[in-house]
């Protein structure tokens, strides 16, 4: 059995918990020893500890990690992320929460998570009047089985501005830039955690030229998905599509995760 769990401090965790039924649906058992999934809301430290994978959604990040830090979980949300690197995706707040550096931040700015070594800017897309959405082609979805565009939702979502290199010193010189914000180092625990890095960040989708028609913000070449180990972030809402397909390609990168986690430690 996995656990997910998906943040429920704020935001569109309900949405997610949906999706992700219906995406275990989906996912035919390549053995009969392969694993069953269960779906958990996570609130605290306890619900945290029992979770293999986890999700933060979409939000306010602001008012997420402002929570997280007051109930007791930004530490063991860093911990689950960094040292033991389980799977975590983080959709539009999520994936601010997850960057190692943020710009734009509000003043006295806010916490972050971690995990992924980027720079994103918030709100790159304007207000919320300026939220739109797009049909995308994600190349990382098997494209023989989902031909299909994917409606992806855009509100007060963050780009990626920036790759980081992964290296000591970055986070000194990411907090040196004005309304820049940046999370605290962590390392891996063992091993297994280490091989869980994944080298570089991987970048799964742009927004395609043209997109400017539904955002005057939005711009061809503008970076949507990525992922880097254990990590996985959306600028966009998959969450409040109705489709599953990213969350059963996730849910697929979980368990082979998991499994590779439990035949090296």
């Amino acid at each position: 059995m996995i656990t997910v769990g998906v943040l429920a401090l704020q935001g569109a965790f309900s949405e997610h918990i949906q999706l992700l039924r219906q995406a275990a649906m989906t996912i035919k058992p390549a053995t009969p020893e392969s694993p069953n999934f269960q779906f958990v809301e996570v609130r605290t430290q306890d619900e945290l500890s029992k979770c293999d994978a986890l999700i933060i959604p979409g939000g306010e990040s602001t008012a997420i990690s402002l929570v997280a830090a007051r109930s007791g979980l930004l530490e063991p949300l860093r911990d689950f992320v960094k040292v033991e690197r389980k799977p975590t995706w983080g959709t539009c707040a999520g994936l601010i929460l997850l960057a190692e550096s943020a710009n734009r931040t509000k003043k006295g700015g806010q916490e972050l998570i971690g995990g992924l070594d980027v720079r994103v800017e918030r709100n790159h897309f304007g207000r919320q009047l300026d939220s739109f959405a797009t049909d995308l082609k994600l190349p990382f979805l098997d494209p023989d089985v989902d031909a299909k565009p994917f409606k992806s939702v855009f509100i007060r979502a963050p780009v990626v501005e920036k790759i980081l290199p992964h290296k000591e010193g970055i986070q000194t010189e990411e907090a040196e830039q004005v309304d820049t914000v940046v999370a605290p180092s962590k390392t891996p625990k063992d091993d297994a955690a280490k091989r869980m890095l994944g080298g570089e960040v991987e970048i799964l989708a742009t927004l395609p030229a043209g997109s400017a028609s539904q955002s005057a913000a939005a711009k061809g070449g503008d970076v949507i998905a990525i992922r880097q180990g254990n990590v996985f972030g959306t600028s966009f809402h998959p969450e409040l599509t109705g489709d599953p397909r990213i969350h059963t390609w996730w849910l697929e990168r979980v368990s082979e995760q998991v499994k590779m986690k439990s035949t090296t430690a």
